[in-house]
């Protein structure tokens, strides 16, 4: 079985900015960026994304594609090793942790998980080819660019999220439509309150989407009223989906403490868990922001944890 001191589990910002920092300190990490992991490309959500235009350094944006590749490549530069490989099982009852992949088994002295989250999809007629095409799941990451500007917007859900998400797009879209299954929201009292009080919001109750519309581009949606099943065409530029994340912590078997819908819990203001030596940073402990750049600075701080905690411990 290989050894390592630093072993990092997972390739989006959080994972790549804790390979350049653990790197430079001469910690020689190595990576298991994954192969299509929860279905998502090495590299994370971020590889769904074109255009990225909220992470500093790149005044006219950047896709999310290339900017993945940028921050893999500086990984690599200061010697992050990085293998294509996907975690299946760890074992983290003792020190060195053991992890297995399907190539390989390795035992850590520590250990970073920055797997990130999968956004919920629904998968609707038409999603696949419409993707980013005026299809997202990140109203904050994609409601600001020029495609959606001053254009009827639709945000699916009803949770605070889904309140939020449709209170920032009313910034950018002429118009904001609330899909929601049944009469009445799930979201707090207060924030609904704001949300049925702006003027650029109609709620479209008891409703689902069912088809996405459009050449090229989403130009409209079919929508079912779920009580009297009658469907109609609305006409919209944007269709947000807001019905929550998948935090990819499956592989963990429940070794780290995880809160109610899976995030794993750290310590206040720290990336440590609650077993020394591990840390997570990035979406996987972040069910709040779930942006690139707070998951890069979470990145940070557990490469810096880990330097920290592996100069202070020998096996």
């Amino acid at each position: 079985m290989e050894k390592e001191r630093l072993v990092i589990v997972g390739s989006g910002p959080a994972g790549h900015t804790a390979g350049i920092y653990a790197a430079r300190a001469n910690l020689a990490p190595l990576m298991f960026e994954g192969f299509m992991a929860g279905g998502v490309a090495a590299g994370g959500q971020l590889t769904t994304t074109t255009d990225v235009e909220n992470y500093p350094g790149f005044p006219e944006g950047v896709d999310g594609t290339k900017l993945t590749e940028l921050f893999r490549a500086q990984s690599a530069r200061f010697g992050t090793r990085i293998l294509t490989e996907t975690i299946e099982t760890v074992d983290l009852s003792k020190r060195p942790f053991h992890l297995r992949s399907s190539e390989r088994e390795v035992a850590a002295e520590a250990l970073i998980i920055a797997t990130g989250a999968t956004a919920k999809r629904l998968h609707i007629a038409g999603e696949d080819r419409l993707w980013q095409a005026g299809i997202s799941a990140c109203a904050v990451c994609d409601g600001a660019l020029p495609m959606y500007r001053d254009k009827v917007l639709m945000v699916i859900g009803g949770g605070d999220t889904a309140v939020e998400e449709a209170t920032h797009l009313t910034k950018f879209g002429s118009k904001v439509l609330v899909v929601h299954r049944r009469h009445e929201l799930r979201a707090s009292k207060i924030m609904q309150q704001r949300l049925l009080a702006n003027p650029k919001v109609e709620m479209v109750w008891d409703s689902v989407v069912e088809e996405a519309l459009g050449e090229g581009v989403l130009q409209a949606l079919r929508v079912r009223n779920v009580k009297t099943n009658l469907t109609r065409e609305i006409a919209a530029g944007g269709l947000f989906y807001a019905i929550g994340h998948v935090p990819n912590t499956e592989f963990l078997g429940r070794q780290l403490t995880l809160d109610e819908t899976g995030y794993i819990v750290t310590r206040p203001g720290t990336t440590q868990t609650s077993v020394a030596g591990v840390f997570a940073a990035g979406d996987v402990q972040d069910r709040v922001w779930r942006q690139a750049i707070t998951a890069a600075g979470t990145g940070c701080m557990a490469a810096l944890e880990a330097e920290r905690f592996l100069h202070e411990h020998t096996v």
